[in-house]
């Protein structure tokens, strides 16, 4: 799953249930610049859903079509669906059943596959996002995608938007059995990815993610501060942070440059 919750994957059901809450970074003032260290960095990992596509599809997808369609089949309001369908994603926030497909097409007797191939045009990336994968490839950097999405979703995903092709390979946490909030995804995806840490970007915009990277001694992180395209900018202090993949495809020398 993958909403604006203050992890993602449900965060995006979540996600977008609280960031109508959220209160926006209200200042106006430009955003500064913030310029990587690419001669230190061999590695770019690169979240998938609020990094490069836009967090607004799952959003819309767990807070606004699932609990229409779970209202009509237990024939109670949309409000009250709601309101069931976040407490019961807010249970399992940040867990790796959280993510998974399987789990709630269960849970809630929906054929969610379907629904997401239904509804697969509003996926789309995030402005500029090619752009900065094709930034990374032409310095000859490593890129990787690493997602909590489950492979089912991310082969959606990848059919509607071609990612697959814009990176070098692609990691799903289910792969490793933990999600990346998680010490034990970080320790098993470094033993088989066998990464140097101290030479490592991460690109994400969920927050819990970031913390778990860094625990884990991972030197370079960057937070996405609007993740959902129809939702403003998050006040993010933790971490380094821009809007979006966009400024640093503007800001960025090319390789050849």
């Amino acid at each position: 799953m993958s909403v604006q919750l203050r992890n993602k994957g449900l965060v995006a059901g979540l996600l977008a249930y609280d960031s109508r809450l959220m209160t926006p970074d209200s200042s106006e003032a430009p955003r500064a610049v913030h310029v990587l260290p690419w001669d230190e960095i061999d590695t770019v990992l690169v979240d998938m859903d609020g990094t490069l596509l836009d967090l607004a599809f799952d959003n819309f997808f767990w807070l606004d079509l699932v609990p229409r369609v779970y209202a009509v089949q237990r024939q109670i309001s949309e409000e009250q669906a709601r309101g069931e369908l976040v407490q019961a994603y807010r249970a399992l926030e940040g867990s790796l059943a959280w993510y998974c497909i399987d789990h709630w097409t269960d849970t809630l007797g929906i054929d969610l596959r379907a629904l997401k191939w239904q509804h697969r045009d509003r996926i789309r990336y995030l402005p500029r996002a090619t752009e900065f994968l094709a930034m990374v490839r032409a310095r000859g950097k490593r890129l990787l995608l690493v997602t909590n999405a489950h492979r089912e979703v991310l082969a959606v995903k990848v059919e509607c938007t071609g990612l697959d092709r814009e990176v070098d390979e692609m990691v799903s946490s289910h792969d490793f059995r933990a999600p990346k909030e998680s010490a034990e995804f970080w320790q098993r995806f470094s033993s088989d990815e066998r990464f140097d840490p101290q030479r490592t970007l991460l690109v994400e915009d969920s927050l819990s993610v970031l913390v778990a990277a860094r625990r884990f001694g991972l030197r370079h992180t960057l937070a996405i501060r609007c993740p959902d395209s129809s939702q403003p900018a998050r006040d993010i202090t933790e971490f380094p942070a821009v809007d979006g993949v966009h400024a640093l495809a503007l800001t960025q020398p090319r390789a050849d440059g």
